[in-house]
């Protein structure tokens, strides 16, 4: 499963988008002496005017910390503004004065939120962290005086009643039945002491969200794993060796090796790694993160679970994960364990075989133990080599980065809509290894602007995910400026970047989300592009990844980074028969990194605080997932997804859209394939129309019919057990 971000960081802000008091003039300044002191903060602070850059991409080269505070303050005070505006209006209340008015406010408030989300999530130091933390309940609640202002809803409230009678056109019709909706669920019919309570849990929640991610920066920096010698480092390559020696000189290690740890709990590297005390080693910094000292997270994530029970019973609903799913495509919780639940049996007998395997081959090799998590990925890599004969570091020289990028993604994309990517060395980007391009559609005219952001660096915060700078709205006359982001480890200068046939699929991945929002093509910012439901926002994405596999696309960019020699048909033929190989430990570490997540959500409000362990350990035994070489892909201590709160009851949507992803891939293929026409037809049902009707609707108009689950298990190389 990829971690898509998709604007979580950003959205998080915008969703709870705005506004605090207006800034004050201090007491020994002159009204005059302030005027001057305003003028010059407003021309030279960027945030204050939109971006002169094509599409309003911004000028990094203009931005500084010191300008995010006095633009966040001066957005909030002028979205208020505008917001007291529309609820105060005189005239009564229309469509176009309220929905519309407000879809048009918050400009600047926007411009430099999606800046600084990203830049935090990308570019993090310690002044953008003490940033965020300052404005974590300033923006709760600018947020609550929006959603809470009882003049405001009482006019959404009015116009929605009256929709019947209004003539909108069915994107408007949406739009007001959405923004009603935000309403209500933010608590705009609670009675007034509801209304105190909840504003303090929401700014608790703030808080507390905040800490745990930029927690999560700072344990992945200080968990990694130092090595005195490389003789300990048996079994990685030569530059491998080197980019590890120089991540320790660039710590202040010199003459040392530093191996960093990956954000999930199994570290790639284990599949490499001959010294078995140092795969314990580098398993156990990543499994226990989260629990000691300064860096213990655990009363954060007891408590976040407790603050998000109590307030769903506010709003109405017995948990949070109902809360969550009401407006998804799962609709319940009862759905999401059900789809989860009928998976078990199958997967965990599929698990036990490999198990089974893997303990033979630890057997073989003289080892006298039973398989543990550290051990997994590394017997398991020596099973995958026997079974189908495949060296994972000879299947690395045919995915060289560039051309995985240029002739696999960006082909795909070509042929599939006819775009093109233009590099923009013109273009300012916020870091070196960041580049910029401009999208143009089929018939020559400019889509959207690029970022490619791929390489692990210090500060970028783990995994892979796609956000915009600027969202499309015909509207606001906008059009896209989307990033995407990975953690793909740089090869040493000089030297090719060589990727796992994994990362590749993950570059294709991304690139799924960044058309979902290059090609939107809606009016409304609120309904544009990945505005969806998290259950179907992981659909376009994961639909991509299988073109990576596609002959066509292969025989086009898996070439020999030093001859040019396309890829053996022998040894791609081992690596697609590989693929179904080991899906037995990967679909149960989500699968239980899953119900952690549901399990969490479904407290209850009056539930007392949890124990971490203790509540992690009886949540898998109580759905049969608690295989102890086999842990959750993510513990509770650095499960951003759900505990920082993008995906809270909602990290089952990777395989709720994987389902749809399958279904509709085995469509395309049933029609012709790689086809223009193919693009065409899913580029106009799916990827163009955002949000602007229910999603399984669009899903339909597309594909003809509701998806099966037939091809997702084919695809995960699990249909023979679950027929």
């Amino acid at each position: 499963m990829r971690k898509t971000l998709i604007a979580t960081a950003i959205g998080a802000a915008l969703a709870l988008s705005a506004c605090s008091e207006q800034p004050s003039t201090p007491a020994d300044l002159s009204a005059d002496t302030a005027v001057e002191a305003m003028v010059d903060v407003i021309s030279d602070n960027p945030f204050f005017q939109p971006f002169a850059l094509q599409y309003e991409a911004p000028d990094f080269r203009l931005i500084d910390d010191a300008h995010f505070i006095p633009a966040f303050e001066e957005g909030m005070a002028r979205h208020m503004a505008e917001i007291e505006a529309i609820a105060n209006n005189p005239e009564p209340a229309t469509f176009e004065n309220t929905i519309v008015a407000m879809e048009r406010s918050g400009d600047m408030l926007t411009r430099v939120s999606r800046v600084f989300f990203n830049l935090s999530g990308t570019d993090s130091n310690e002044k953008r962290r003490e940033i965020a933390r300052e404005l974590s309940p300033k923006l709760s609640a600018h947020s609550d005086n929006i959603s809470l202002n009882p003049a405001l809803f009482a006019r959404v409230e009015a116009i929605y009643n009256q929709r019947e009678n209004l003539g909108l056109d069915a994107e408007s019709a949406r739009l007001l039945d959405i923004s009603y909706d935000r309403f209500v669920r933010s608590g705009a019919t609670l009675t007034e002491e509801q209304q105190v309570k909840i504003r303090a849990l929401n700014e608790e929640h703030s808080r507390l969200t905040t800490e745990f991610s930029q927690k999560q920066l700072q344990i992945t920096r200080e968990i990694a794993v130092i090595v005195d010698s490389a003789d300990e480092l048996d079994g990685l390559s030569e530059s491998q060796i080197r980019s590890a020696a120089n991540a320790a000189t660039a710590a202040g290690h010199e003459g040392k090796y530093l191996l960093s740890i990956t954000n999930t709990t199994r570290q790639p590297i284990l599949t490499s790694l001959n010294n078995r005390e140092l795969r314990q080693r580098v398993w156990e910094a990543s499994a226990f993160r989260g629990t000691q000292g300064d860096h213990d997270v655990r009363p954060i994530v007891s408590r976040l679970a407790q603050i998000r029970a109590e307030r769903a019973q506010l709003l109405g609903y017995t948990n949070w994960a109902e809360y969550q799913l009401e407006n998804t495509m799962a609709q319940t919780s009862q759905n999401v364990l059900d789809m989860l639940t009928s998976m078990v049996p199958a997967v965990v007998a599929n698990t036990k075989q490999e198990q089974a395997d893997i303990q033979e081959m630890i057997r073989r090799h003289g080892g006298d133990f039973d398989v543990q998590p550290w051990d997994w990925e590394y017997y398991a890599e020596l099973v995958r080599q026997e079974k189908y004969d495949l060296d994972e570091n000879e299947v690395k020289q045919y995915f060289e980065f560039n051309r995985v990028l240029h002739d696999g993604a960006f082909y795909t994309m070509n042929r599939l809509y006819g775009i093109r990517f233009e590099p923009r060395p013109d273009l300012p980007v916020y870091h070196p290894d960041v580049e910029a391009y401009e999208v143009f559609d089929h018939d020559g005219t400019s889509l959207a602007i690029f970022y490619a952001d791929y390489f692990a660096r210090e500060g970028k915060r783990g995994g892979a995910w796609m956000t915009a700078f600027v969202t499309q709205s015909h509207l606001l006359g906008s059009k896209p400026v989307v990033v995407n982001v990975m953690n793909i480890p740089k090869a040493p200068e000089g030297e090719p970047t060589l990727i796992s046939y994994d990362h590749t699929t993950t570059i294709f991945h991304e690139l799924g989300h960044g058309i979902h929002g290059m090609f939107s093509n809606v009016k409304y910012p609120s309904l544009a592009g990945t505005a969806v439901s998290r259950d179907f926002v992981e659909f376009p994405s994961t639909f991509e990844e299988d073109w990576a596999a596609h002959p066509e696309v292969l025989a086009n960019y898996a070439k020999h980074h030093e001859t040019g020699e396309p890829i053996p048909d022998e040894l791609l033929e081992k690596i697609m028969q590989s693929r179904s190989f080991n899906q037995g430990f990967d679909t149960l570490e989500y699968i239980a990194a899953s119900f952690l997540d549901m399990e969490w959500h479904m407290l209850s409000a009056d539930a007392p605080l949890q124990d971490v362990e203790q509540f992690e350990a009886a949540a898998l035994a109580k759905y049969g997932v608690d295989l102890p070489a086999v842990p959750p892909r993510y513990k509770s201590t650095y499960f951003n997804h759900s505990i920082g709160g993008g995906y809270s009851a909602g990290y089952y949507a990777y395989m709720w859209s994987e389902i749809l992803a399958a279904d509709a891939f085995a469509f395309v293929q049933s029609r012709g394939g790689l086809t223009r026409e193919n693009g065409d037809h899913y580029r106009k049902n799916i990827l163009e129309v955002g949000n602007t009707r229910p999603t399984m609707e669009s899903y339909i108009q597309f594909r003809g019919q509701e998806p099966t689950t037939d091809a997702l298990l084919i695809r995960r190389g699990l249909k023979t057990q679950l027929d």
